[in-house]
């Protein structure tokens, strides 16, 4: 029998990859555990966000009982993660599908997001140049890549993308088939190639249209948010 006293003790002390482990455990008890994770997420409210964070939040949206509800509502309005916009993009409803583990329809979103960061040429074409992308606020990019990473226990995101096609010298004939978008000379098909869960391997997503190119991915991958703090 799990001792929950001792669980609520060592989620307050452990590191982040603990943390998860902890949480994961957590989540297959009752109201017992998710009165832990409430615990948690209480004493953690003014401390930043992470995947242990986004996955207690995550876990508690989801049971949506009175109680769940009541916490999330009055102390977390807007998810655990601060939705900044330099553009007044709304990213509330992608904080939803994220913290509702939806991830097809959080990535359909993300793509969306990125148009209307880009302006209105990219709306109406529904996909954006590289050139747009390059005058993204590092704000706003900082938003999309933390809700990613926040709610996906550090497996997505572009930050996680980005970290793998370095560690690949910076090949992307090598990253697509690391994060699943290829295999061999077969271009993986959307929407029923991709991994829609965690079992995806470590950034498989957001998605993003490799068939136009690298110059997008290229982009991102190198813009000015990844040398500065926001």
């Amino acid at each position: 029998m799990l001792d929950l006293a001792q669980l609520e003790n060592q989620l307050a002390q452990e590191s982040e990859k603990n943390q998860l482990q902890l949480i994961a455990k957590l989540e297959t008890l009752d109201s017992s555990g998710l009165d832990v994770l409430g615990k948690f997420l209480l004493s953690q409210k003014d401390k930043g966000s992470n995947p242990a964070i986004g996955k207690a939040y995550q876990i508690l949206y989801q049971a949506q009982t009175p109680e769940t509800l009541t916490l999330l509502s009055e102390n977390f309005p807007c998810g655990i993660v601060p939705l900044v916009s330099e553009r007044g993009i709304d990213y509330l409803e992608l904080q939803r599908f994220l913290a509702d583990r939806d991830f097809q329809q959080a990535d359909t979103l993300t793509r969306i997001k990125m148009c209307e960061l880009a302006g209105e040429g990219a709306i109406k074409r529904k996909w954006v140049y590289f050139t747009e992308v390059k005058q993204y606020p590092a704000a706003d990019l900082n938003t999309l890549n933390s809700l990613w990473l926040n709610y996906s226990e550090g497996k997505f995101g572009f930050s996680i993308q980005r970290n793998l096609w370095i560690s690949v010298g910076r090949d992307y004939n090598k990253l697509w088939p690391k994060i699943g978008w290829k295999n061999g000379n077969s271009w993986t098909k959307y929407p029923h190639g991709f991994t829609w869960d965690l079992s995806a391997p470590v950034g498989h997503l957001p998605l993003l249209n490799q068939l136009r190119g690298v110059r997008v991915t290229d982009a991102i991958f190198t813009h000015p948010l990844w040398y500065q703090k926001v």
